[in-house]
């Protein structure tokens, strides 16, 4: 049994070193990399050619936030916590409250800011500082976070 077992392996090894061999020197034959330049002129144009196309103009920016539903997380001083969702094409922001509660608030004019109410719910604010008013509880204030 041994003397098979032995001459197994053997075979294995005249078969397999060669073939290691050939794999290792045609490695190298293959299509060199574009050399590409990794410092210098060239390098900081791309890198700022990149930038530039992934700023958004003013008026994108304008275009998001009047057309699309923005999402804001808000933490409260009375450790609440709000994710609002506000539906600017529909005039209306969502707020769901630390428990799950979900309560739809509708667009008030405001003089500078944000103002959403409905039967004694109320949000205000100006930036990321809001002030939070839920049917029967003081008012809070609450910053934003995302």
């Amino acid at each position: 049994m041994r003397r098979s077992h032995g001459k197994a392996c053997s075979r294995m090894k005249t078969l397999i070193v060669p073939a290691l061999m050939v794999l290792a020197l045609t490695t190298g034959c293959g299509r060199q990399p574009a050399n590409a330049p990794t410092d210098g002129d060239e390098v900081r144009e791309r890198a700022q050619e990149a930038q530039t196309a992934r700023r958004r103009t003013g008026a994108e920016l304008q275009d998001r936030a009047v057309n699309r539903v923005i999402r804001t997380v808000y933490l409260c001083n009375d450790s609440e916590r709000l994710s609002v969702d506000f539906d600017n094409p529909r005039q209306m922001a969502t707020v769901r409250n630390s428990s799950g509660q979900a309560i739809d608030l509708f667009q008030e004019r405001a003089a500078d800011g944000i103002w959403y109410r409905a039967s004694g719910y109320e949000l205000r604010g100006k930036g990321v500082q809001a002030t939070w008013s839920a049917d029967g509880r003081p008012t809070t204030d609450c910053r934003a976070v995302d």
